[in-house]
């Protein structure tokens, strides 16, 4: 029950919530995420450090980059079924799409100027 609360108390903030929404789409670094949700680094971090320690995304490393995405691993009985609930939750909500319009430009400016 303990890893069923940690993931109800993760997602019960909005900016969390909206990040997963983001995740669920493709695989980001920070900056994309800032630039998606228009949030500070320090809130971006501290947020996606709760989202992770929830085991509902995982962390990939690339030279000075850290690239966050859905968590691909079972960690609990009940991490598959929550995500897929998410994915069908809040799609039509005015700042889940404002999100994806943002995220697109942030990929697009990401895009022409390569991280390494």
């Amino acid at each position: 029950m303990r890893e069923l609360v940690k993931i109800f108390k993760a997602l019960s903030d909005s900016t969390r919530l909206r990040m997963i929404k983001l995740l669920q789409q493709r695989e980001l670094c920070v900056c994309e995420i800032m630039q998606a949700m228009n949030i500070s680094q320090t809130r971006a971090s501290r947020n996606l450090g709760i989202l992770k320690n929830a085991g509902l995304i995982s962390d990939r490393r690339d030279g000075l980059w850290v690239h966050y995405s859905t968590s691909r691993q079972k960690f609990n009985e009940y991490h598959q079924e929550i995500n897929a609930l998410i994915k069908k939750w809040l799609r039509d909500e005015d700042i889940i799409i404002e999100d994806s319009k943002r995220l697109k430009k942030a990929v697009k400016l990401s895009k022409a100027k390569p991280h390494k």
